[in-house]
């Protein structure tokens, strides 16, 4: 069933190119205030550790979290569904700004970072590519690092990326549990940058396949995967390309939160994030090739047609003279026109002149398909 609704859309004419994906993408005006609604259930969970001893909780209410500020500990709290009031409360209780609780609410932000009253605020996207709709799709998360603690706000608890980090505090000589909470932001940044690739890989292998199939057999449908993978991109680019400013900023910032040493970690997230950034501009570059591919399959196809009717209108035109001469309707001197095997050989001529136009236009290449 889901196979059939995926190539059914296919079939509607208003659909096919994906004028909606364009709405959705591009149709984003950042002086509107976009109105979220509070989740029905909120999910909280704290990672409270150091080098000795790690405490795994799920709690049922925000006020429970409260408990771990300043215990001496590493404290990840990470809090999925979002509620106003409960972010209200944890900003109060964590001395987060108001402006950096309007972000973590806000809808459909551009990545960037902030730095207020000793807080240090990430406002990312996780990537994931839906197999079903070919689409990349994804979700906000805001990352604030303060002093011996980090909060996580997520929207959805199932496009998580952090189980590597989870596996890695379970882990009593792992580097994350030597480390201090902007350690621990920083491998949050570094699994949401690498998670980018394995979209891009998944986007990477449906462009293949696209390639070879307009190479093969090209059609409408075709080009409609064209401009919906060209669309696909332009969201991957609206995302790696702040990230990288981002990152440039947490390597300039002089922030206490921050230790002196942590910058040649992010130089390495830096790195990657060119990588990306440079590989969606070769994907890019691979679409509109594509998409010139695709113009003069069209045209070539054209051509083919084109030279066919035209063969065919040169070997009809003998037997077209042949039959208007001995059709004419006054009795004239025509040679065999009054012979009883005039019309056979007027019939051989239609026959023999188009043959030995076959054989000359043979000869001279002309239905080579080089």
């Amino acid at each position: 069933m889901t196979t059939a609704k995926k190539y059914f859309r296919y079939l509607i004419p208003g659909s096919i190119f994906g004028a909606n994906r364009t709405k959705e993408i591009l149709n984003i005006n950042p002086t509107v205030s976009m109105g979220r609604k509070d989740a029905d259930k909120v999910y909280v969970t704290v990672y409270d550790y150091d080098d000795q001893h790690l405490e795994e909780c799920h709690l049922d209410s925000i006020e429970k979290s409260f408990a771990f500020k300043e215990n001496h500990h590493i404290s990840w709290i990470n809090i999925d569904g979002l509620r106003k009031t409960d972010i209200e409360q944890v900003s109060e209780k964590f001395g987060i700004h108001p402006l950096i609780s309007e972000d973590i609410m806000s809808m459909h932000q551009r990545p960037k970072m902030d730095e207020v009253d000793q807080i240090l605020y990430c406002l990312m996207n996780m990537l994931s590519y839906n197999e079903n709709t070919e689409t990349v799709e994804q979700e906000q998360i805001s990352i604030v690092l303060g002093k011996d603690f980090v909060i996580t706000f997520q929207e959805d608890p199932q496009a998580d990326v952090f189980n590597p980090i989870r596996d890695k505090l379970k882990m009593p000589n792992s580097k994350l549990r030597q480390r201090g909470s902007d350690y621990l932001a920083y491998s949050m940044i570094d699994l949401i940058v690498d998670n980018y690739f394995f979209v891009m890989e998944k986007l990477g292998d449906r462009i293949e396949q696209l390639e070879e199939e307009i190479i093969r057999f090209s059609n409408k449908r075709s080009l409609a995967r064209i401009n919906q993978f060209r669309k696909e991109l332009i969201v991957l680019k609206r995302n790696i390309a702040p990230v990288r400013d981002l990152i440039g900023s947490i390597i300039r910032s002089e922030n206490p939160l921050l230790d002196p040493n942590i910058a040649r970690y992010f130089k390495d997230v830096q790195d990657h994030i060119t990588q990306a950034y440079e590989l969606n501009e070769n994907y890019r570059d691979i679409i509109i090739s594509m998409q010139d591919l695709y113009i003069n399959n069209v045209n070539l196809r054209m051509n083919e047609v084109m030279k066919v009717m035209a063969i065919v209108t040169c070997l009809l035109a003998p037997a077209t003279v042949i039959g208007g001469i001995f059709g004419m309707n006054f009795d004239t001197n025509v040679m065999f026109f009054h012979k009883p095997w005039g019309f056979y050989t007027a019939v051989a001529l239609m026959l023999l002149i188009p043959i030995w136009m076959l054989w000359t236009f043979n000869k001279r290449g002309w239905f080579s398909k080089s």
